[in-house]
């Protein structure tokens, strides 16, 4: 998908984990770095069938993942795309959507057509 060797991948994730987990409470991680090579942002989402341990704020395990992967030059698209996602995941109605669906449309339609429900 990146053309990106997976280790390379894992490498630079580990880097950023070992400054504070990306772990942001309420069994959301949103794994994120800067990779060279990368030409765009990359998103990947996962729900995961088992939580983990991911040494969140809240020390929580975590079953969904928006994992972001940005070109090392991207600078405020970089960080406009995290606190989207951070956004998005904190809202805790579409958390329970998308633990709720196994429907691969749906869940694609809940990460891009997101509405603020301003639920807590």
């Amino acid at each position: 998908m990146t053309g990106i060797e997976e280790r390379t991948i894992y490498d630079v994730l580990i880097e950023r984990e070992r400054l504070g987990s990306t772990g942001i409470g309420m069994g959301i991680g949103i794994p994120h770095g800067r990779l060279p090579g990368l030409d765009m942002l990359y998103g990947i989402f996962a729900r995961l069938d088992r939580p983990v341990p991911f040494d969140a704020i809240d020390d929580q395990p975590v079953d969904l993942l928006f994992l972001l992967l940005a070109p090392e030059s991207a600078g405020a698209d970089h960080l406009k795309a995290l606190a989207r996602v951070s956004r998005l995941l904190r809202d805790r109605t579409v958390c329970e959507k998308l633990r709720g669906t196994d429907n691969p449309d749906a869940l694609y339609a809940l990460l891009i057509d997101h509405t603020p429900s301003y639920a807590t």
